[in-house]
């Protein structure tokens, strides 16, 4: 008999060439699982991934990155828009390069977004031993600074010898194609280890296909939720980014369109519904509508679809006010799923969908509930079109005039990416998605920096589509380097660069919880040490100009029209910077968030929201 055949590679060699023979599969549709890898180089990469990705180009696309964080944003974009079918690969040197992946990884775990990260580590050998960036820690000899991946990661290991790579490999990739257990995937790659010849088996890079399982519901599971939305008066849906990643946004209409029952959405589940559907009530919670926020409120039966209820969901826990309130949750993760001590259909989203449709044959909630939501629905609806409406063309716009000229300008295939500061509150409440993957927000990590080289993931995985990453100043100050890889790949990015001289989101924050705006301002500092004084001269136009981008000013509600119609037709990167007044009326929470304010204060402002904060937390429940 003879022996199995080998081939003889370095262990990152093999790797890449592993990698690129890996596929997922879902409803007989093919996914290339690792589309391609981002990489900044350094003394912990450059020798072993860098020359596997050299030698292997035409099989491994490669994009050049130019901040570690970014480049794990950009893949979790890409992630996300293609429903965690295929993902990116991010690989770094060690030290300072691996450690700024931390950010990345949790952003990504926590969204339940595939990301397969390959920093470099220290010798596996100890040859050189302490090495440049090395951290060294006195009794555990065998720890790196990698190691502070553990806690954010779905998976991790360090690949001390060539051929552990066998097994962990395939676990990596068991995890990044699992929709219940994925997340960011960490294989620390010892750079003496990654320059390793071994023999490898050629079973090894024989293509691999995963697939994307659908389970369906345990029949006693399905049973009583059929039973309790039968009993219900009020139920509500709370969708949630589960519904997107299942591609349920067609089983989730058919739903409602037999029972009536109305949907709100989570910052991740926006879109599950077309905003003109009249069953679709729009966001909930802390920035939620108030047709969706009243409707929770008064809700016996809370249906959450692939949801995992963050206290912007939840109103911290203060929403739910029925007495009788029960919920059900639909979700593929048990642990999703038994959250606010509901009955359970642990599926996937679709699946339960459809079958809880099919069960539920011939019910229908009561016709003065329908009115009564969608009447609600057309009230906000005004209040929507109030805020986007600009009486006076040659006026500076309100950031709400501002989305409401996006509005204008996109079409249904259109991507608009948001992650925090103020947009993100706006926005769940008045964008009119057209589309399910039109609405792309990061709100469960809420980074600022992710926009845009998430804009750039999203714009690998879909070419032809227009995509807009809305940044604020504070945003834009934190990570704009991605820009340069836009203009190095060609990718055609439209940005919105709003400038508000502050963090908006967080000075509003301030004001309420008696910190009175302190250091949330861009201002100069005045004689008693507070930042009041006039705006910085910061150009954030000129500085986006510098980085490549073709940059358009819009000073009026005219121009900055006229900008995004041409920003949304250039076929490079483009930048439209516009400078905002304070709306005249803003759009108030229509649900609390826990934020704890200072018991005890001498200041008045602290005092009086510590009475404020109280009064709320006196609706605070536990849904047992």
């Amino acid at each position: 008999m003879s022996a199995a055949a080998t081939r003889r590679l370095t262990t990152a060699q093999a790797l890449v060439r592993f990698l690129a023979a890996q596929y997922t599969e879902r409803d007989g549709v093919r996914h290339r699982l690792i589309a391609g890898t981002w990489g900044i180089f350094g003394h912990g990469n450059v020798a072993g991934l860098g020359q596997a990705l050299v030698e292997y180009r035409e099989a491994m696309p490669y994009h050049q990155g130019r901040n570690e964080q970014a480049m794990v944003h950009a893949a979790v974009g890409h992630a996300r828009h293609l429903n965690r079918l295929s993902a990116q690969a991010v690989t770094t040197s060690i030290g300072p390069g691996a450690t700024n992946l931390v950010t990345g990884a949790a952003l990504a775990t926590i969204n339940r977004l595939p990301v397969l990260l390959l920093p470099g580590d220290y010798f596996a050998s100890h040859a050189a031993d302490p090495l440049l960036q090395q951290l060294e820690h006195p009794v555990e000899a065998d720890v790196s600074v990698n190691d502070a991946l553990r806690p954010v990661s779905r998976y991790f290991d360090r690949i001390t010898r060539p051929e552990a790579l066998l097994a962990s490999a395939l676990q990596a990739m068991r995890v990044l194609s699992d929709p219940a257990e994925t997340g960011a995937v960490t294989l620390a790659l010892p750079q003496d280890v990654q320059a390793e010849a071994y023999d490898w088996p050629e079973e090894f890079f024989a293509d691999r296909v995963w697939r994307v399982r659908r389970p369906a519901p345990d029949p006693v599971e399905l049973a009583e939720a059929v039973r309790a939305v039968r009993a219900a008066a009020r139920p509500l849906i709370v969708a949630g980014g589960g519904v997107h990643h299942s591609e349920a946004e067609a089983a989730l209409k058919a739903l409602v369109d037999a029972t009536g029952i109305p949907v709100a959405s989570t910052q991740a589940g926006k879109g599950a519904l077309r905003h003109d559907h009249p069953a679709d009530l729009g966001g909930i919670g802390h920035t939620g509508t108030a047709v969706s926020d009243a409707l929770a409120r008064t809700a016996d039966l809370v249906i959450g679809v692939g949801t995992r209820y963050s206290d912007f969901t939840t109103a911290s826990g203060t929403l739910f006010q029925h007495p009788g309130v029960r919920f059900l949750n639909l979700n593929i993760t048990a642990f999703d799923a038994h959250k606010l001590a509901a009955a359970t259909l642990v599926c996937d989203a679709r699946s339960g969908l459809a079958a809880l449709t099919d069960a539920l044959a011939g019910h229908r909630v009561d016709a003065a509930y329908e009115t009564e939501y969608r009447t609600g629905k057309t009230r906000w609806e005004e209040t929507v079109a109030e805020a986007f409406r600009a009486d006076d063309d040659s006026a500076v716009p309100t950031q709400t005039q501002v989305l409401g000229a996006l509005d204008a300008v996109v079409g249904d295939e259109d991507v608009v990416i948001n992650a925090a500061g103020s947009l993100p509150g706006d926005l769940h409440k008045l964008w009119r998605a057209r589309s399910p993957r039109q609405y792309h927000l990061e709100y469960g990590y809420s980074c600022m920096g992710y926009e845009i080289p998430a804009a750039l993931g999203v714009q690998q995985a879909a070419p032809d589509t227009p995509v807009w990453a809305l940044v604020g100043d504070g945003t834009y100050l934190m990570n704009p380097t991605e820009i340069v890889t836009a203009v190095q790949e060609n990718l055609p990015v439209k940005l919105v660069l709003v400038q508000n001289h502050g963090y908006a989101s967080i000075g509003g924050l301030s004001e309420s919880v008696g910190a009175e705006r302190f250091g949330t301002d861009y201002r100069h500092r005045v004689g008693d040490g507070s930042f009041t004084g006039a705006p910085l001269p910061v150009d954030l136009a000129a500085n986006a100009a510098s980085l490549g981008m073709d940059v358009l000013r819009a000073k009026t509600v005219r121009e900055l029209r006229e900008a995004l119609s041409t920003a949304r037709a250039a076929t490079r990167p483009t930048c439209v910077y516009v400078e905002t007044v304070p709306p005249s009326a803003a759009l108030p929470a229509q649900a609390w968030w826990d934020v704890p304010v200072a018991e005890v204060s001498a200041r008045e402002a602290a005092t009086e929201a510590r009475a404020a904060y109280e009064r709320a937390l006196a609706d605070r429940r536990r849904h047992l």
